[in-house]
């Protein structure tokens, strides 16, 4: 079950994710971005009451001259690894992305394996336009609203990010 992440999941949020990336680099970047009101959706993968799946998506600004065009940074995205292969990072990643579009975002962007994200509709290619802190094939975007990523721009990462 996909479910919005709520604040009585944040510490097992934060073990799932050192668990997941063995260090807390991560987690520590996913509170910085709660604290900083920066989250746009978060969600869970639970079976019964277990936690086995986190992904979280913050505030991006793609400026542009003459606007400024609201966008989404998918980070991270974790799952214990007892249950990965199994679908989750998937079922997560699409629950993600169907809220991002919701909520009327243009694009989403990750770095990240330049293998997975793919299935989901990221390229490398859609995201070489950008001015970013990132580069190279790890660097992917998703374009939501067509024609949003035609114009590059420069990306502007939440403050937690310290890019």
């Amino acid at each position: 079950m996909i479910r919005d992440a709520t604040p009585r999941d944040f510490p097992t949020i934060r073990a799932i994710i050192r668990h997941a990336f063995d260090r807390a680099d991560e987690a520590n970047l996913v509170e910085g971005l709660r604290a900083d009101g920066d989250v746009l959706c978060e969600f869970v993968a639970a079976r019964d009451v277990a936690l086995q799946g986190h992904i979280l998506y913050s505030r991006l600004r793609i400026e542009r001259a003459s606007e400024t065009i609201e966008a989404a940074a998918l980070a991270p995205v974790s799952v214990l690894p007892h249950f990965q292969r199994q679908g989750l990072g998937g079922d997560l990643i699409r629950a993600g992305n169907a809220r991002c579009a919701e909520l009327g975002c243009a694009a989403i962007i990750v770095l990240g394996h330049a293998e997975y994200y793919p299935r989901f509709g990221f390229s490398a290619a859609a995201a070489e336009s950008f001015e970013a802190p990132f580069s190279g094939p790890h660097f992917m975007a998703l374009e939501l609203k067509p024609g949003a990523l035609k114009a590059g721009g420069r990306a502007r990462y939440a403050k937690a990010f310290g890019v």
